[in-house]
């Protein structure tokens, strides 16, 4: 094979992972995840680069069956909208400070939710709950001569801030289901980052494993708003928490003249997220934990970890066009509780470089998150929930679209 003709055709052809990735890694991910972690702009070999993209997820989950407390139908509703549409952006920007040296900043919005199924049967349970995150990132990369390709180090830290509210059916004696209660909550941390890869450019391969820390969430605060039913608003904090870590494995390689195979395998540990007690302030910390007396309400996630595998083929046509498709599992992170279950997503996207330093990207994709069943758990640490609303959900569809452009000098 013709190694110099490989790295001609090859040259941009790590676009791939980044083209598709925006549109389907928020589209199938579990947990709280939306637009995860992302440091493939690092790897750029141009001395500046800068790159902006957002994507448009349309989870169409429906809920059907749904009960009460004990199994009743409250007469509300037996169906509703299980998640709503939602944007993830992301900006970032990379520069090579000195021979070997790399660094990037960007802010993303690695995590949230947001489902709004309003007056139904598990009205109780949940009317509206929406989580939001901002992340802020620098992270930098050494890299050195090692064999016939080059060995890269990586490090890096985070802010951020994690923050939303739950809006949830308290009363029903006041009319119109205006009997209802809100939580909002806030909450900021630190984390860090650090990881390998290996590269030969030559054949465009590529190898990375980076950890990506926990962020503590030791300041948890907000307000428990009971007007709607005569209680008024009561100041409140949460225990700590942790938002997970992260591990991530990808790979890439040039399979051909003009052709990428690319894949990862990524472990995130979101059982650390299991019930959250809220309560009020003035409560010693000591005594607010779960299932506590002086617990007056808490965010029920009882999640497990989750798992994705994708892998995909990427071919540039020319020095204008490039295309990738990609095929993801995600294990379901909701375990009889939620409706977080395995997704198998399908993707697709085109680059278009109409000059050198340039590149546009739109990609899409398509998926399937599976059928189950949400009702009573006992989590490890004794916490019942779902007691107050059970429900079904089929094998309902995800799309997503994603548009990006890059530039570089």
């Amino acid at each position: 094979m013709n190694i110099l003709r490989l790295k001609a055709l090859l040259g941009a052809g790590c676009f791939s992972l980044a083209l598709i990735g925006a549109a389907m890694h928020p589209a199938h991910a579990g947990g709280l995840e939306r637009g995860g972690y992302d440091i493939d702009l690092l790897f750029d070999p141009a001395p500046f680069a800068t790159e902006a993209e957002a994507t448009f997820v349309m989870p169409d989950r429906k809920y059907k069956n749904a009960r009460g407390p004990g199994g009743a139908d409250l007469g509300f509703g037996t169906t509703a909208d299980g998640a709503e549409d939602y944007w993830v952006p992301r900006i970032g920007g990379k520069v090579q400070v000195v021979q070997g040296v790399d660094c990037m900043v960007d802010y993303s919005q690695p995590w949230g939710a947001h489902t709004a199924p309003g007056v139904w049967n598990g009205a109780f349970s949940n009317m509206e709950t929406d989580i939001k995150s901002d992340n802020y990132a620098a992270t930098c990369s050494y890299k050195m001569d090692a064999g016939k390709g080059q060995l890269r180090f990586i490090g890096g830290v985070f802010y951020q801030k994690v923050y939303g509210f739950k809006e949830d059916l308290v009363s029903p004696l006041v009319p119109n289901f205006g009997g209802t209660g809100r939580v909002d909550l806030t909450s900021n941390g630190w984390g860090w980052r650090a990881g390998i890869a290996y590269e030969i450019p030559d054949i465009a391969l590529r190898a990375s494993l980076v950890y990506n820390s926990k962020v503590k969430l030791d300041n948890i605060s907000g307000t428990l708003d009971l007007t709607n039913v005569g209680l008024g608003t009561i100041p409140i904090y949460g225990s700590t928490q942790y938002m997970p870590d992260v591990v991530e494995l990808k790979l890439q390689s040039g399979v051909a003249p003009g052709w990428l195979a690319f894949g990862s395998i990524k472990w995130v540990n979101w059982s650390v997220l299991q019930s959250v007690p809220i309560c009020p302030v003035g409560v010693p910390a000591a005594l607010c934990f779960t299932n506590s007396p002086a617990e007056v309400t808490s965010l029920d996630l009882m999640y497990r970890d989750g798992w994705t595998v994708s892998g995909g083929i990427g071919h540039k046509f020319n020095d204008q066009w490039s295309a990738a498709g990609q095929l993801s599992w995600d294990r379901g992170t909701s375990h009889g509780y939620g409706a977080q279950t395995d997704t198998w997503t399908l993707g697709g996207g085109v680059a278009y470089t109409p000059k050198p330093n340039i590149e546009v990207r739109l990609a899409g994709a398509i998926g399937v998150m599976t059928s189950g069943h949400s009702g009573i758990l006992i989590g490890e640490n004794g916490k019942v929930v779902g007691a107050d609303a059970s429900y079904d959900f089929g094998n309902d569809l995800v799309t997503a679209i994603s548009g990006g452009v890059k530039i570089k000098f």
